[in-house]
């Protein structure tokens, strides 16, 4: 039985092409929200992260009403290392709305999240969007649009996909590249007219798959999902099944169900197939398993997410700051929080280590467990972190290593230093074609390749350079890598920086700390443009005599400092070295604080 009151559709794009911003604007011309309402920008990217940021990290779900249709939108992540949320929530819809920026055209992440979409053969609207920008090149984009659908093997159908041309700032759309609109109907009329209508029996036993997982502190876990077939009421026992784990039968009940409306959730006491709805009251409810009616189980089949290729350690804090800034320090609270992560995250995994101070964290890519470890220390955690490691595998008698495909596009002055860093990085050109007064080119490189130059990169381009990645399978082990060409400056007491010790210690690099700043032994204080790393210390003040005074301190001009990202901080670490993370500062510190065992460990390594 089909819904012709229904639809359920995704925003899928690369990062950066205005998903967000449309779906604001979708929101609000449906009378989504209340006359003078007041709104935030991008209503739909929820958390202060994302905010700050601008990227969605969750997918997120919303509806409207068109037309006497209910449109259940989901809005998807557009970064590569949140990848994961893009493929499990195509599960809930019929369709997807293809968003290509009209200047930027079709990215890595638009070729991933359009193949996942063809591969269960949703319907696709696409929408070119930012037409505003004065740099936009609608027609070359379309015919980008057309190669890449063909080139990922697009039936015929696929190919004849509806076309809109919105400005989702302006809250535009038409049907042709020529036309200015006046709002968005042309889009909504379409999502309708080509969006398939959701299937389902309403009379057969419940089948309904859990797509994605909140947690509330109140209820615990929130299952979401789309209902396959039957009926989900409130009060009703139902029988949890797994796809891939044919022992799991667990019995439960249904204590409140939850239908989307606008941005927010309304309870309701039953919903039929097709509708996608929240339900809590599975406490060990997670992504990818099925809810039955106890007469018939039968699991859903589920899309095996992609393994992680990057993983750090996470580890209990053992500076002498220790427990001085964080409320959240052992490892039981540090152990406890990952494994409630793993609740809605489905891409990371986490294990124990030989040590039962210290966890192995294992995701996407960096920015994915960066991600993670600037929302820990928000909640106020604190502990460290090793330096980021691809994770291996051996294949026919072979170490195969995770490969990443990135596209730069970058002002054509600054592209003979790019290529010969991605090469020394053993990058394999794939392509490059001017653009305009651009030059974009596209290497294959192993994960590893790309630890540490992202900085370089924004350097090397003078911030011009725009740089998007993502994952492209295994290939084989390609050798030793360039690692980083400066050492540290390593402080050699534990006390308060102090103007004299600074303006001695910049002669010998580029300091990462200020005056006032309470530092300790082993911990790191600047990069020595040498190779090697070199002691300083930062707390030496100077010997007062009759003829020198303590004041003559201020005559001493001290060099403006840098201060690093928690990124930044994660690509510059060496593999002897930990960032040290509070809800206050962020510290890079070296794994063996005391100096002497240090220089022992380095000579037993070179030995």
């Amino acid at each position: 039985m089909e819904r012709t009151d229904l639809r359920n559709v995704a925003i899928i794009a690369h990062v950066d092409h205005g998903k967000t911003t449309l779906v604001d604007e979708m929101l609000k011309q449906s009378g989504a929200f209340r006359d003078h309402q007041q709104v935030e920008d991008r209503v739909m990217d929820s958390g202060d992260i994302e905010r700050e940021r601008g990227i969605t990290i969750l997918a997120k779900n919303a509806s409207l009403q068109y037309n006497g249709v209910k449109v259940n939108i989901i809005d998807t992540p557009g970064h590569a290392d949140f990848g994961g949320e893009v493929e499990r929530v195509l599960k809930m819809v019929g369709g997807v709305v293809l968003l290509v920026d009209a200047a930027e055209g079709c990215m890595p992440q638009t070729r991933f999240v359009l193949q996942k979409a063809l591969a269960q053969n949703l319907s696709l609207v696409i929408v070119v969007n930012k037409i505003d920008r004065p740099d936009a090149r609608i027609k070359e984009v379309i015919d980008e649009i057309l190669l890449l659908l063909m080139d990922l093997g697009a039936t015929d159908e696929q190919l004849d996909s509806p076309m809109v041309f919105c400005s989702g700032r302006e809250g535009t759309a038409s049907y042709s590249p020529e036309e200015r609109g006046t709002s968005l109907q042309p889009l909504f009329e379409t999502i309708v007219e080509y969006v398939k209508a959701p299937e389902g029996n309403p009379d057969a036993p419940l089948a309904m798959l859990c797509s994605s997982v909140d947690y509330n502190e109140y209820v615990g876990r929130i299952g979401i999902g789309r209902i396959e077939n039957g009926v989900i009421k409130t009060n009703m026992d139902v029988t949890v099944c797994d796809w891939h784990d044919p022992t799991l039968t667990q019995k439960g009940r249904i204590t409140a169900l939850y239908s989307f409306e606008g941005v927010g959730r309304t309870p309701i006491q039953q919903a039929e197939a097709g509708d996608i709805v929240a339900f809590s009251g599975l406490e060990d409810i997670t992504i990818g398993n099925t809810l039955c009616e106890p007469s018939l189980v039968q699991p859903l089949p589920f899309l095996k997410i992609n393994d992680p290729t990057v993983e750090m350690t996470f580890s209990v804090n053992d500076s002498p700051f220790a427990g001085r800034e964080g409320k959240f320090v052992t490892s039981r609270q540090i152990r406890d929080r990952l494994h409630k992560e793993l609740l809605k995250d489905v891409a990371l995994k986490v294990e124990d280590s030989t040590s039962s101070e210290s966890f192995r964290v294992m995701g996407r890519g960096e920015m994915h467990l960066s991600i993670l470890i600037e929302t820990m220390r928000r909640e106020g955690y604190e502990f460290q972190v090793s330096p980021p490691k691809v994770l291996l595998h051996e294949e026919d008698g072979k170490t195969m290593e995770p490969m990443e495909h990135v596209v730069i596009d970058v002002p054509l002055e600054y592209q003979g230093s790019v290529m010969q860093k991605l090469g020394s990085r053993k990058g394999e050109l794939v392509q490059m074609a001017p653009q305009g007064s651009r030059m974009r080119v596209e290497f294959r490189i192993p994960s590893r390749g790309l630890f540490g130059y992202r900085s370089e990169f924004l350097t090397d381009t003078h911030g011009e350079g725009i740089m998007n990645t993502i994952f492209d399978g295994y290939a084989e082990w390609r050798g030793d890598l360039p690692m980083r060409s400066t050492g540290s400056l390593v402080s050699f007491e534990t006390g308060e920086s102090v103007i004299y010790g600074l303006y001695n210690a910049q002669e010998r690099g580029r300091l990462l700390i200020g005056p006032g700043e309470k530092v300790y032994a082993g911990m790191v204080v600047g990069v020595n443009p040498k190779a090697e790393d070199m002691t300083v210390n930062v707390c030496k003040t100077k010997h007062l005599s009759n003829t020198r005074a303590s004041g003559s301190d201020d005559a001493l001009r001290l060099v403006p400092i840098t201060r690093m990202s928690l990124e930044e901080s994660l690509e510059f670490i060496k593999p002897d070295e930990l960032v040290e993370v509070t809800p206050t500062t962020l510290r890079i510190r070296k794994k063996i604080l005391n100096h002497e065992q240090r220089m022992k460990a380095s000579r037993g390594k070179k030995a």
